[in-house]
């Protein structure tokens, strides 16, 4: 595919992203514009096949929300009467949920189906039209088609994640095309893999170096083996199917370039940067800019990581996204009495500090310019305010000044080397100084030319190795694993304690399974796939946490089918464990 018509895609999606809403998903054909006579020119073509691409960017949110506030690193703690919600949130944490209160699972499927359905629709248009009539190449053509494909693929690859029975929709026009009620899940790993095996000759290819900005948000064929990767690599939990060696077999040749030219960035923060679109370990991102749509930065996802008043610290609070909260921080690694606690899992915090050195456990700090340091926001937070005196970010609605701990607890205005006299510590009772918040993608102030213009990232070279890791340690090559990782993570330390932290044989650290799980929520920290991971590693159900004791059995390692959903379709039937 030329490169002046990859930047004609790019114009034409970014112009959607401006125009298209996702509250309102009720698609409105009338009869002048109806797809008989939609597609007169190429740019209505290009139009067209980018429009789901929109939706399946909001779609991320609920995502985030299932993936991380049901696992063991992040929290959203009751703080001084906020964010009890009628117990919402604890019910993820407690994994406590029913078909009449799961909200985010019904948004999820929802969110999917309607993706779904926006692609097929496309899909079928495609195969009606003609390549010659709107000028395309054929390839060109064919790569368009193979976008919705490959995003539709997706859409089916966390419904089968996230409610494993689900049915098969792949038709707009005709309906006896889509099964009724649920398929077995194998159908539906066995339609994720063949479409993204064709996708892969049908695809554009990344050939070289520092081109990324001219495809940002399109699906190329590394981006769709990496999607067959993540597929084979929860196929044990998916369909019952050990497929480690496909797995690596993917992996291996995402990164050796079979499917284009991408590389680690010599920086941990590179692929969430304000510049992130030029960054070659970005496999596949949605393109976010204040000026049009940013759903990373919204508070089901990135935006409510922070402080109630981290405006002042930030400088920020002019931003279109409105005011920062504390849905999201980490699970704390010290109990009240200022006690490490011993769970195996959670501790985030503690598990980043298990390294000496890290990069990314520094304070975060906007330097200027449009740059960073560090990811997490603990302690004092001090600004200087418009009159030049130096203050601190303070608890909404409370005269406290914030201490950030690695704790929960009610701290109020403590002193830092103190702990409170109620030493319950749990979930209902927090306030805004519990649990380390952070700063996943860069929250640069008003002043700065770049603010909110990362892109979101979706899939990252980084996953491919670590994918890839996990395979060969599972095979008993725990020595090429570690040097796959250590080539990640020899980036987030000082050069002088890279010979402690690397694992063996190139640094004094062990690499085993357990280690394994830590390492994927260190690198992938808040990245929504934290539950994922502790199910193919069996530890979601069985597993202890801060404020959290082991399930009695697995049904909540898939979720229920909700009310509303069941009502609309009678073949529907409910997942095992819940009630209809």
């Amino acid at each position: 595919m030329n490169i002046k018509f990859i930047k004609s895609i790019a114009v034409a999606a970014a112009c959607t992203a401006m125009l298209a809403s996702c509250t309102d998903l009720d698609e409105k054909l009338y009869d002048q514009v109806g797809s008989q006579n939609y597609y007169n020119t190429k740019s209505d073509v290009v139009r067209a096949v980018f429009r789901p691409f929109e939706h399946a960017f909001w779609s991320i949110q609920s995502r985030h929300v299932l993936n991380e506030l049901t696992a063991d690193q992040l929290i959203t703690p009751t703080r001084d009467g906020w964010w009890d919600d009628g117990g919402k949130w604890r019910k993820l944490h407690y994994h406590q949920w029913n078909v009449e209160d799961g909200g985010d699972a019904q948004t999820e499927w929802n969110g999917c189906f309607q993706g779904i359905g926006q692609c097929n629709y496309v899909i079928e248009d495609m195969a009606m039209l003609g390549a010659e009539k709107f000028g395309f190449s054929q390839a060109e053509f064919d790569n368009l088609a193979a976008q919705c494909r490959a995003l539709r693929a997706w859409f089916y690859i966390r419904l089968l994640d996230a409610f494993r029975n689900v049915p098969l929709t792949v038709s707009f026009y005709d309906m006896s095309q889509n099964s009724d009620g649920q398929v077995e899940p194998k159908v539906i790993f066995e339609f994720i893999e063949g479409e993204l095996k064709d996708c892969l000759t049908l695809l554009a290819k990344k050939e070289t170096l520092g081109t990324l900005g001219q495809i940002q948000g399109q699906w190329t064929q590394a981006g769709a083996a990496a999607l067959l990767m993540r597929l084979y690599l929860n196929a044990e939990v998916y369909v019952g199917e050990d497929r480690y060696s496909d797995c690596e077999t993917v992996a291996q040749d995402i990164i050796s370039g079979k499917y284009g030219a991408y590389e680690l960035a010599d920086r941990w923060d590179a692929p969430f940067d304000w510049n992130n679109d030029t960054c070659d370990e970005v496999i596949f991102g949605f393109p976010g800019d204040q000026g049009y749509t940013y759903w990373h930065y919204q508070g089901d996802t990135y935006w409510w990581t922070t402080p109630a008043r981290a405006r002042y610290y930030f400088n920020d609070s002019k931003c279109k996204a409105g005011d920062h909260n504390t849905k999201y921080a980490a699970s704390p690694s010290f109990d009240l009495n200022g006690e490490l606690y011993t769970y195996e899992l959670g501790m985030p915090i503690q598990n980043f500090r298990k390294y000496d050195g890290d990069y990314r456990m520094k304070l975060y700090r906007n330097l200027g310019d449009s740059k960073r340091e560090g990811m997490f926001l603990f302690g004092y937070l001090e600004y200087v305010d418009e009159n030049g005196a130096t203050k601190r970010v303070r608890a909404p609605e409370q005269p406290y000044d914030l201490y950030i701990r690695d704790a929960v607890g009610k701290f109020q205005g403590l002193d830092p080397e103190k702990w409170p006299a109620d030493k319950n510590s749990s979930l209902p009772n927090g306030d805004h100084n519990s649990g380390w918040h952070f700063a996943k993608y860069p929250f640069y102030s008003d002043e700065d030319a770049h603010q909110m213009e990362s892109d979101f990232t979706e899939i990252r070279l980084a996953e491919v190795y670590y994918s890839l890791a996990e395979c060969k340690l599972r095979a008993g090559k725990t020595a090429d694993a570690a040097k796959l990782l250590n080539q990640v993570r020899r980036r987030n330390y000082p050069a002088e304690n890279l010979a402690t932290v690397l694992y063996e044989p190139e640094g004094k650290a062990k690499l085993n399974l357990k280690e394994m799980l830590d390492e994927w929520g260190r690198e992938f920290f808040a990245e929504s796939r934290r539950r994922v991971d502790l199910i193919r590693f069996g530890k979601f159900s069985s597993g202890s946490w801060w404020d959290k004791t082991p399930d009695a059995d697995k049904h909540y390692e898939i979720f229920p089918l909700m009310r509303p959903i069941l009502d609309a379709n009678p073949a529907l039937k409910q997942n095992p464990g819940y009630n209809n």
